[in-house]
């Protein structure tokens, strides 16, 4: 399995027990429907291997879990801090302008104004306000991700409608 064919879902981060058990913070606003995985992806050395999970449950904010062959405090502990993953097919299916941020990649963008702007090289979430990184050319334009300024997301023609702030784009186009 490979990365780009995969989801991020959380992180281990820390040892619960002495037998091997481990808990893992979920990168996921509904922990619950994670909870009867048979397995999981968990990243070590760059390479993604497959884990078997024999037992898991919810406790506060944490997935707790204990993986087929962990049974010691030695082998959980080299387990911390790894990432683990699923497979895309493991997502819900989105509807409306709901949508994943690796989903809209290379989507066109279309705004009410001045037309067509770009295409979508990715969305950045690494700031308070997750962001459209939207290719024009040899430029980059950043769009915040809102209510007010996505307007449509079709999937069947690839294109996302926006309504941008007047003179927002204008400003990552002047040369």
């Amino acid at each position: 399995m490979h990365k780009d064919d995969c989801f991020f879902l959380g992180s281990i981060v820390k040892k619960h027990g002495y037998k091997g058990q481990l808990s893992a913070k979920l990168d996921t606003d509904e922990p619950g429907k994670y909870i009867k995985l048979e397995s999981v992806f968990v990243e070590k050395n760059k390479m993604l291997v497959p884990f078997f999970i024999t037992e898991s449950r919810l406790h506060k904010d944490f997935l707790q879990v204990k993986f087929e062959e962990v049974d010691d405090e030695e082998t959980a502990q080299s387990l911390i801090g790894c990432e683990l993953y699923l497979p895309l097919s493991f997502l819900p299916e989105l509807t409306g302008n709901q949508f994943y941020y690796h989903e809209v990649k290379d989507f066109t963008v279309i705004d009410k104004v001045k037309g067509t702007i770009g295409t979508v090289k990715e969305v950045s979430d690494h700031t308070a306000q997750a962001l459209l990184v939207i290719v024009n050319g040899t430029k980059e334009i950043l769009l915040p991700i809102t209510d007010e300024i996505l307007v449509k997301v079709d999937r069947a023609n690839t294109t996302l409608e926006v309504n941008a702030p007047e003179g927002l784009i204008d400003l990552y186009l002047l040369d």
